[in-house]
C-alpha cells in the first residue's frame, strides 16, 4: 500500500471514513489514495468489525463499555478531555456515544464533572456566546481558504494554509509552509485537489497571493483556478467574517495544536497538523452540525482534477482574442486592461443585449466588461 509513511493511521482512518459514506464512487477514492479497491474494501471490513484498532497492527482496548459504573464514566469523562483541553461537555458527551458507551451522562452533567475537577474556568465559559451560522446545501459547492497567522518554530517560521468545506466543515487541507507564494500554494491545492476532486468555487481574501486590489481582482493562481473551472471569490475588505468558517476553524487550530506545544521545524508542524486533522474530521463533534462530526457530512466531489489542460473551446458566436504580455488586449481600436495574470491568454468577447457592450470572458468564467458607447481612456 502506498500511504505516505508520516501519517499512516491518519491516512487510513480518514480513507475508511470516506469510503463508508453513502453515494461515494469508492474505485474513484481509492485511485486518489493511490490503493487498490480490494485493499479498500478489506480496510472497511476490518474498520467496521474493530474500528480504529482493525486499522493497525496493535491490539487496542475496546471501546465499549455499557457497564461501567460512574465513577468510571468521570474517568472517561476526564480522559477525553485531558486528551482535547477545548472541548465541552457536548463534544465530550457525542464523542463518548460515538465510541460506544452506553452510560453516558447529559451535557450539563459532563460539564459539572469539569468544574468540579478543575477543567474549566468559569469566567472563559461565561464568556461563551452562540451566533447564527449560513451554510452551503451541499459538499464542494464553495471551499474556504486562507493562511493562519505565522508562527515561529526551532528552525524558522509555518504559515499553515487552511482548506474547509462550507456545507460540512470539513478540514479539506492543513498544511505547514515556509511561505505564502502562489508555487506553494499551487502545489498544496493540487495535492487536495487530487484527492478530493474540485470545488465549484473557492472564497479567499483579499491579499497576497489570492488577490491585489480592486483594479486587479485576478493573480496568477485565481487564473489557474478560473482555467480548471472552480469559480474565484473575494470577501469583503476588512471582514473576516465573510470567511467565518475558516475563521473559526483557525480558532480551534490554535487552541487544540499551535498553542498546546513547541515545534521542531516544518515537517514536525506536518505530523501534528496531519494527526490533529483526522481528529477534527471524525471523531470531533461539532456544534454547528448539531454535535456531528464534518466526514459524516461530507463526500469527495465527482469533478476530478485535469492533469492536463487543453485550450478552452469558446464555441460560435464568440469574438477571441488573445492577451499581450502586459495584460492588454485590443478590439475595435479600444484598449482593454485585463491585468497580467492574464498575459499570453485566450479571452473571449460576448454580446450583450445592449448594443455595443460586451462581457469578456475566460474560459467558463465572465472576468471583465467592455462599453464602446463610453469614450476611449
Amino acid at each position: 500500500m502506498p500511504w505516505s509513511e508520516k501519517s499512516i493511521m491518519s491516512q487510513r482512518q480518514e480513507f475508511v471514513v470516506l469510503f463508508g459514506q453513502e453515494g461515494v464512487n469508492r474505485r474513484e477514492l481509492c485511485r486518489r489514495f493511490g490503493i487498490s479497491a480490494t485493499t479498500g474494501y478489506e480496510l472497511l471490513a476490518r474498520y467496521r468489525q474493530a474500528g480504529l484498532a482493525g486499522l493497525a497492527d496493535r491490539s487496542r482496548r475496546p471501546h465499549r463499555s455499557p457497564t461501567c459504573t460512574a465513577g468510571e464514566v468521570e474517568r472517561l469523562v476526564l480522559a477525553v478531555r485531558d486528551e482535547h483541553p477545548a472541548w465541552g461537555g457536548r463534544k465530550i458527551r457525542r464523542r463518548l456515544q460515538d465510541l460506544g458507551h452506553q452510560r453516558v451522562p447529559s451535557p450539563s452533567t459532563v460539564t459539572a464533572v469539569l468544574h468540579r475537577n478543575g477543567r474549566i474556568d468559569a469566567a472563559a465559559s461565561a464568556q461563551h456566546r452562540p451566533f447564527e451560522r449560513f451554510e452551503r446545501g451541499a459538499p464542494n459547492e464553495l471551499w474556504q481558504m486562507d493562511y493562519k497567522g505565522h508562527f515561529a518554530t526551532a528552525a524558522g517560521r509555518c504559515h499553515p494554509l487552511t482548506v474547509v468545506d462550507d456545507h460540512s466543515r470539513y478540514a479539506i487541507g492543513l498544511r505547514a509552509c515556509g511561505d505564502e507564494r502562489e508555487g506553494t500554494v499551487q502545489g498544496a491545492l493540487t495535492a487536495m485537489f487530487r484527492c478530493y476532486g474540485l470545488p465549484d468555487r473557492m472564497l479567499m481574501d483579499n491579499g497576497s497571493p489570492w488577490g491585489s486590489d480592486a483594479e486587479h481582482r485576478h493573480t496568477w493562481l485565481s487564473v489557474w483556478l478560473l482555467e480548471l473551472g472552480v469559480a474565484v471569490s473575494h470577501g469583503r475588505p476588512y471582514h473576516p467574517q465573510t470567511q467565518g468558517k475558516d475563521e473559526r476553524f483557525h480558532r480551534t487550530l490554535a487552541a487544540e495544536v499551535i498553542g498546546r506545544r513547541g515545534f521542531a521545524d516544518l515537517a514536525d508542524c506536518q505530523r501534528r497538523f496531519d494527526e490533529w486533522r483526522v481528529v477534527y474530521n471524525t471523531q470531533r463533534p461539532h456544534e454547528a452540525l448539531g454535535l456531528a462530526t464534518p466526514a459524516t457530512r461530507y463526500c469527495p466531489s465527482r469533478r476530478r482534477f485535469p492533469e492536463n489542460l487543453g485550450p478552452f473551446d469558446y464555441g460560435s458566436g464568440m469574438i477571441v482574442r488573445r492577451v499581450d504580455g502586459g495584460g492588454w488586449l485590443s478590439f475595435r481600436n479600444r484598449p482593454v486592461k485585463l491585468g497580467k495574470a492574464f498575459a499570453y491568454r485566450r479571452v473571449a468577447l460576448r454580446p450583450t443585449a445592449q448594443d455595443g457592450c460586451f462581457d469578456i470572458l475566460f474560459c467558463a468564467h465572465t472576468v471583465g466588461a467592455l462599453d464602446l458607447r463610453e469614450a476611449a481612456p
